[in-house]
């Protein structure tokens, strides 16, 4: 365990076996944070972030630098991360500071620029972001508000929506969720418990195909088998 040291120099295990250490510390540390930090960069998400990453990165670097207080000092700040969320949820307050509400940028087809200001988004990238959501005119839009994930949310005004099948008065079938079952000869085994079958039933249903051949293959909510990508047998 000397490569957790301060050293005056490392050898290259040392500093393969101090970079496999951060890395799955790194791991266990972003499990700890949760999906938010992972899906979506907010304010207290990016400072965490930041701080994570610089903290790691040094001892990685430095054969000066030892691991030990970096994981101590990720760890509390790990601990300071999920406390700060967990009072954001019960006091209003910093709720208000760390997730602050979305600003309204376009509402009935005319532009706020006072909240566009506060975004400090130039009128340029609110185009780009509204041709994203395939909106070419703004008057077209009934609101459109920039998230604190830093995102844009629209809606088009009714007029402007596409007709539906429930709009004529269409009859519609059920959704059906086609779900990989198979994948590189992998069977995915949740699935096939959940839709209460065996592997000799998918054997089965994928015939004549070989289940080490199939590349993908997918179930359905009706329990429809369907091969879509089959390896092909090499030929002398």
């Amino acid at each position: 365990m000397e490569f957790f040291k301060s050293q005056e120099s490392l050898t290259t295990l040392q500093w393969i076996l101090r970079s496999i250490v951060g890395f799955v510390f790194l791991l266990i540390a972003a499990k700890m944070l949760g999906q938010r930090s992972i899906s979506q960069l907010r304010f207290l998400d990016f400072i965490i972030a930041l701080t994570l990453g610089n903290i790691i990165a040094h001892p990685l670097s430095d054969e000066h630098l030892g691991l030990k207080g970096s994981m101590i000092t990720t760890v509390a700040l790990v601990i300071l991360y999920i406390s700060a969320i967990w009072l954001s949820l019960k006091v209003p307050m910093l709720k208000q500071f760390f997730d602050p509400p979305a600003l309204t940028l376009i509402r009935g087809g005319k532009l706020d620029y006072r909240n566009l200001a506060k975004a400090k988004l130039p009128i340029e990238f609110l185009y780009a972001e509204l041709r994203k959501s395939n909106v070419e005119d703004i008057t077209k839009v009934a609101f459109a508000a920039w998230e604190p994930g830093g995102t844009l949310s629209v809606f088009v005004d009714t007029p402007y929506q596409p007709v539906t099948p429930s709009d004529l008065k269409l009859p519609t079938q059920t959704f059906n969720l086609t779900r990989p079952i198979v994948t590189d000869g992998h069977i995915d085994h949740d699935i096939l418990r959940e839709i209460a079958q065996d592997r000799a039933w998918l054997e089965r249903e994928i015939q004549p195909a070989d289940l080490h051949d199939v590349i993908l293959a997918t179930v359905d909510g009706k329990h429809t088998v369907q091969v879509h990508a089959v390896k092909e047998n090499n030929r002398d």
